[in-house]
């Protein structure tokens, strides 16, 4: 059987038998290489009968020493199929003795070790065309795949691995020869070339793609068309600054629709806040139950924007809701974000079930509510299309809590107050149940990502703990994840970091700490940002193309070295340094940055007209040179005060630069005085008038 995937001629075909196996008991005394890690994912396969070994050169050695063909196992702590893919293979002895005789066995935390996560992903979509986790691959001694694919059932996995391991001893210079086809076929996936063309921003051409973007969305329900739906929140944040910047108000009304239908449905979590992965409907119901930090670091910052434009006090209910959630969940007291809760808890049967930790049956309700369940079953839909499995529902809501008491008799102080009550009393009785797992792993770039939506809700809701909360953060990466040569960690965990950071880390703390100076007006975050940013541009630019490579070019235990330029759930590490060269470029007058900037998003812009939902970020850089864009100096002891005015005005096209005495910054040289309280506003090196006024700034900016 030939089948062309991607250029790529598959030419293994596997069958799977039907024999069937018992399960092996686990000795909780014998342990595998896994114990010594520190990722809560690879811990809890320590125990497994497999041999398994952690990614490192000593591992990646012993498999050319053996000239063991290698398997390579990666998935995450909340990842549910991962987990169950482990229950009926890893733990099973007789499928633990053909891995252990035949192959080289690593296991990979995707999370800590994302550069390894995208090779093999990008093998196994070359392969099958489609990809996920967890994600198993089949690879010679040096690291190149000739297998892959993501669950498989005991029997199949067997097979598979009876029949590379008798190919490969039979015929080992077949299986090269593929491993060489699919090898070039992964070098070759997302290469960028320098664009020379000359590329004008326009309105015009932006509004062009928002028009062919628009046929994707769904305007009833919000997000993108059909199931499983993801909260996507960098398009959501794009397409809320377009709407407001071109006065598009049916996009606009779109951003609404999205961010209340999510807080409404079972996505969001009704009585702890904060959100899931994703939604396995298009009505945003029934959510994978899985709390990841980057969705919900992200979703802040997009409902704080969202609360700073419309002042919906739904959205600023989600904002506080789910930074109460992180709070008690996901923060470590030395003021580090952990990485994320797990999908799966044990039932009171004792069985580790999906979402077991978040729904309810009727029999559990009624008496914590009594005789407030009938407004309770009413107000969160405890009816046929809540329900679940085995009788249990999920909470969720159909209408805002204005179109909800005009079909009821209470008044709007009095059911506020039970709706707390609710939250407060189903809260407590769910803390008693056995809590999904927390992968207590600690990662430079979500971190970044959470640091920033303080910063967002500081500015959109004035609550100076948020801005407190980032501060914190703030100082914990530059203590612990900045090494004393300018360079970045990936991770932390029990007070020591293992693994070489990636441009992502670079991308996202650089973008926290310009967020953080904007705040705060303290210029060390801005130089600090800038000195990441140097050595960014010294160890990961591809000077071929003028992009980030993912991996430094101290690192050299990966087959090759690939380019991130897609925004998917999180903005790629390209198109966010190319906003952060755009931004720094301005504050520090260098042309050399902001040069930069443009030519990475002229690289891109052929495949972002072709696809603006994948590109969402750099169409945020995309309205920085198509509109205007403008500078906010604002310098003078009261700079701090004028600030947190600007604050309250939803103004997305703006830089903030400001200073409480004279400064060197180059954007600042030259504006303070000493009795006075000016602010500059500059667009295109044009400055306006200077005025002591917020609003009469404001008004400059909105003319």
């Amino acid at each position: 059987m030939l089948n062309k995937i991607g250029g790529i001629v598959l030419i293994f075909v596997f069958f799977v038998s039907c024999s069937q196996q018992n399960k092996s008991d686990i000795n909780k005394e014998v342990t595998n290489d896994l114990i010594n890690e520190t990722s809560p994912y690879l811990l809890q396969h320590a125990y497994n009968p497999v041999d398994w070994k952690a990614w490192n050169s000593e591992t990646l050695k012993l498999a050319k020493e053996e000239g063991k063909l290698i398997v390579i196992s990666v998935g995450y702590s909340a990842c549910h199929w991962c987990h169950v893919m482990e229950e009926e293979s890893f733990e099973n002895d007789s499928v633990a003795k053909i891995m252990n005789e035949n192959f080289i066995n690593i296991k990979v935390d995707r999370e800590e070790r994302p550069d390894v996560d995208q090779i093999y992903m990008s093998a196994v979509q070359l392969m099958t065309g489609s990809g996920g986790w967890p994600l198993n691959c089949i690879a010679l001694p040096d690291g190149r795949p000739v297998f892959g694919g993501t669950y498989f059932t005991k029997e199949q996995w067997t097979k598979i691995l009876e029949d590379m391991s008798n190919l490969y001893k039979s015929n080992p210079e077949k299986v090269i020869a593929y491993a060489n086809k699919l090898t070039e076929g992964i070098k070759n996936t997302n290469l960028i070339t320098v664009n020379t063309d000359k590329v004008k921003y326009n309105k015009d051409a932006l509004a062009q793609m928002v028009d062919a973007w628009k046929n994707a969305l769904d305007f009833e329900n919000g997000g993108q068309k059909n199931a499983p739906k993801f909260p996507m929140p960098s398009n959501l944040n794009f397409l809320l600054r377009y709407s407001f910047q071109n006065n598009d108000i049916e996009l606009q009304k779109f951003v609404k629709t999205s961010l209340l239908k999510m807080a409404n449905g079972g996505i969001y979590d009704q009585i702890g806040g904060g959100f899931s992965r994703y939604s396995i409907d298009e009505k945003w119901h029934v959510p994978h139950f899985e709390k990841m930090l980057y969705d919900n670091a992200q979703l802040v910052s997009l409902y704080s924007n969202a609360y700073q434009l419309t002042k919906n006090e739904t959205f600023k209910t989600v904002v506080k809701e789910t930074l109460e959630f992180i709070d008690k969940e996901l923060t470590h007291e030395n003021g580090a974000f952990y990485s994320s809760l797990d999908a799966d808890s044990k039932t009171t049967e004792g069985v580790l079930e999906e979402g077991a930790f978040y729904v309810w049956t009727e029999e559990e309700l009624k008496p914590l509510l009594k005789e407030d369940y009938e407004l309770f079953k009413s107000y969160y839909n405890i009816n046929s299309s809540a329900k679940w499995k085995k009788d249990n529902y999920i909470l969720n809501k159909t209408m805002t809590n204005e179109a909800f008491l005009k079909t009821v008799d209470i008044s709007k102080e009095d059911f506020i107050t039970k709706l707390q009550n609710w939250k407060s009393k189903l809260y407590n009785e769910r803390s008693k149940r056995e809590r999904p797992r927390t992968d207590d792993k600690v990662l430079t770039s979500w971190n970044a990502l959470m640091l920033k939506g303080y910063v967002d809700a500081y500015r959109a809701l004035d609550d100076k703990s948020y801005l407190n909360k980032a501060i914190e953060n703030g100082q914990f990466l530059k203590k612990n994840l900045i090494k004393e040569d300018g360079s970045l960690f990936h991770n932390y965990k029990n007070e020591k970091s293992t693994i070489i950071g990636f441009s992502e880390d670079y991308a996202h703390t650089i973008s926290a700490f310009i967020e953080l100076y904007q705040a705060t007006l303290d210029e060390d975050w801005l130089h600090t940002a800038k000195n990441l940013l140097d050595y960014a541009i010294k160890h990961y630019l591809n000077k071929e193309s003028e992009m980030f490579y993912f991996t430094s070019d101290t690192q050299t235990d990966l087959i090759t070295r690939k380019t991130e330029v897609i925004d998917k759930v999180i903005p790629s590490s390209n198109s966010v340094l190319a906003k952060s060269l755009f931004k720094l470029g301005h504050y520090y007058s260098d042309k050399k940055y902001t040069d930069r900037s443009k030519q990475m998003l002229n690289n891109i812009i052929v495949d972002a007209e072709k696809a603006p939902s994948g590109y969402s970020n750099w169409l945020g850089l995309y309205l920085n040179c198509s509109n205007p864009y403008y500078e906010v100096a604002i310098s003078g002891k009261e700079a701090l005060l004028k600030l947190k005015k600007i604050n309250e005005y939803y103004l997305p096209n703006i830089l903030i630069a400001g200073a409480v005495k004279e400064s060197k910054l180059p954007i600042m040289e030259s504006r303070f005085n000493e009795n006075n309280t000016y602010l500059y506003v500059c667009v295109d090196g044009s400055c306006k008038l200077p005025v002591k006024e917020v609003r009469n700034a404001v008004d400059q900016l909105l003319k």
